[in-house]
C-alpha cells in the first residue's frame, strides 16, 4: 500500500505540469490581458482629451509593456520561468492591484476555509443521519416529504438560491444583512457582538453553500444503504437472529459509507477554494470572489496562483479519498 501511495504522489508532478501548462497557454491567447487593458485605458484618456486620431501608445512603449509582463518570450520559455518562480514560493504579482499573489491568497483563504469547514460539518453531520433515516423508512411519509424538499433544493443552483435568499430575507424582510462577512462598524463592537455579527452574516451564504451538496450526499447515503440492506449477507444475519437495528449499524452502514469516503477527499479543494458565484452574490471577500474577479479582469498571475493551489488540493484530495476508502473498507488493498 505504501508503494501505491508513493506512486500516486509522484504522479502529481506530471499531472500538475500538464494542467498548468494548458491554462498558461490559454492565458497567452485570450484577449483582454494587462497590455490590452493599458492600451484601452490610454485610448479612453485620449478620447476624453479629444485626441482621437493619435495612437495612444508607441510601438516601443507596447514592447516595454510586453517585456514587463513577460509576453515578449515564447510560451514554453515563459512557462518554465513561471514554474521556477512557483517552486521558490513566488506566485508573481497581480497585474490589476500590483500586490503579491501569495499574500492576496493568504489573506482570503481563512474566509473560504471558515465557510468550507462549516459546510462540511453540516453536510456530513445532517446528510448521513438523514440518509439512514430515509433508507430505513423508505416510501413512508417522512421519506416522501424529505425527498420533495431535497429535490427542490437540488434543482436550484446555490448562487440562484443565494439571490432568492437575499431578495426575500435581506431586501424585503430586512432580517439578514445584504452581504459581506461583517458589518462596516464591526471594529467598534465588543467581542461578543462581533461573533454575533459574523454569525448573522454567515447564515444565508451557508445555506447557499449547502443546498446542492446536501441533496447529493443524502441520496447517496440512502441509496447505498438500501442496496446493502437488500444484500444476502444482511438477510442471512437477520435470519440468524440479529436484530434489524444491529444489522443496519454493525454491518450495512460501514459498507454504505464507502461512497461517502470516496467523495470526502475531493471536497478538500472546495473547502478551501470556496464558490465563485456564491461569494460574488454575497460579496464575501474569499477565494471564490478573488478567482471570479481575476478571471473577469484577466489578472493572469492571480488566475495561475489560484490554479496552483486548487489543482494541488484536488490531486491530494484524490489520494485522501483512497486512504478514506481503505480505512472504511478493510477489503481494499492497494497494490
Amino acid at each position: 500500500m505504501t508503494a501505491y501511495f508513493i506512486r500516486r504522489l509522484l504522479l502529481i508532478i506530471p499531472t500538475f505540469i500538464g494542467i498548468t501548462i494548458m491554462v498558461f497557454t490559454i492565458t497567452r491567447f485570450v484577449p483582454g490581458g494587462p497590455v490590452e487593458r493599458i492600451i484601452a485605458n490610454a485610448r479612453q484618456m485620449q478620447t476624453a482629451n479629444q485626441n482621437i486620431g493619435d495612437q495612444p501608445l508607441s510601438e516601443d512603449q507596447i514592447n516595454m509593456l510586453k517585456e514587463y509582463y513577460g509576453f515578449d518570450k515564447p510560451i514554453l520559455t515563459s512557462y518554465i520561468d513561471w514554474l521556477f518562480k512557483v517552486l521558490k514560493g513566488d506566485l508573481g504579482r497581480s497585474t490589476r492591484y500590483y500586490d503579491s499573489v501569495l499574500s492576496m491568497i493568504i489573506e482570503r483563504i481563512p474566509i473560504s476555509l471558515y465557510f468550507g469547514i462549516l459546510s462540511m460539518i453540516l453536510i456530513y453531520g445532517v446528510c448521513i443521519p438523514l440518509g439512514i433515516s430515509k433508507a430505513i423508512k423508505h416510501k413512508s411519509g417522512f421519506d416522501n416529504i424529505t425527498s420533495i424538499i431535497i429535490f427542490i433544493g437540488y434543482a436550484i443552483p446555490g448562487w440562484v438560491a443565494g439571490v432568492f435568499l437575499l431578495v426575500l430575507f435581506a431586501s424585503k424582510l430586512n432580517i439578514f444583512p445584504l452581504g459581506g462577512f461583517s458589518s462596516d462598524m464591526s471594529f467598534e463592537m465588543s467581542f461578543l457582538e462581533k461573533v454575533i455579527d459574523i454569525i448573522w452574516h454567515t447564515i444565508l451564504p451557508l445555506i447557499a453553500y449547502m443546498i446542492g451538496s446536501f441533496t447529493v450526499m443524502t441520496l447517496l447515503m440512502k441509496n447505498t444503504l438500501m442496496d446493502n440492506l437488500s444484500s444476502d449477507y444482511i438477510r442471512t444475519a437477520i435470519a440468524k437472529g440479529l436484530s434489524f437495528k444491529k444489522a443496519v449499524f454493525r454491518h450495512a452502514l460501514q459498507n454504505s459509507l464507502i461512497p461517502i469516503a470516496t467523495s470526502f477527499g475531493n471536497n478538500i479543494s472546495i473547502l478551501l477554494m470556496g464558490s465563485f458565484l456564491i461569494e460574488k452574490v454575497f460579496n464575501i471577500n474569499g477565494m471564490g470572489l478573488l478567482g471570479y474577479e481575476s478571471v473577469v479582469d484577466r489578472d493572469y498571475p492571480v488566475v495561475m496562483g489560484i490554479l496552483v493551489i486548487s489543482s494541488l488540493l484536488f490531486m491530494i484530495g484524490n489520494i485522501l479519498s483512497d486512504i478514506c476508502v481503505a480505512i472504511v473498507d478493510p477489503r481494499v488493498r492497494f497494490k
